[in-house]
């Protein structure tokens, strides 16, 4: 794995994750989770006042299933650590952040600065998303 990125202020979660499946089946007192591509993540949702980290598998770069799963656990309520592990590339990651994720660990390293230059190439969005960045046409016309 590459060096982690991370985009918190808090302290990065040591802890390693536990898969969904073995959580759901008695390690419920884990902090942190590993969904699979696949797992349907709305089985943690009960859990996640308690989570501080999950992690989402990324198997490949084309897999896109992972970012539905960022903006789910978002949407519900998870404040904690998003983790995006993998097959992460430097221009998917500003679409992951606005995903909801704010930590990645990919395959292969990414440099940071590039990485902050992707996140903040774009003065507007034209949708809304898991971040609070307010649509172009918001904006324009209230």
């Amino acid at each position: 794995m590459g060096d982690p990125l991370r985009f918190r202020a808090d302290d990065a979660h040591d802890e390693p994750a536990v898969t969904l499946d073995a959580f759901l089946a008695g390690q419920s007192n884990a902090t942190a989770v590993r969904i699979e591509t696949g797992d349907d993540a709305r089985k943690l949702i009960p859990f996640l006042d308690r989570l501080a980290l999950v992690e989402v598998a990324f198997p490949s770069f084309r897999d896109g299933r992972g970012y539905s799963t960022a903006r789910i656990l978002r949407e519900a309520g998870y404040v904690g650590e998003l983790r995006a592990e993998g097959d992460v590339l430097l221009d998917q990651v500003s679409f992951m952040r606005r995903c909801g994720f704010d930590s990645f660990a990919p395959m292969k390293a990414i440099d940071r600065a590039a990485a902050e230059a992707a996140i903040a190439r774009y003065d507007y969005v034209y949708q809304r998303a898991a971040d609070a960045a307010l649509p172009v046409w918001k904006l324009r016309h209230g």
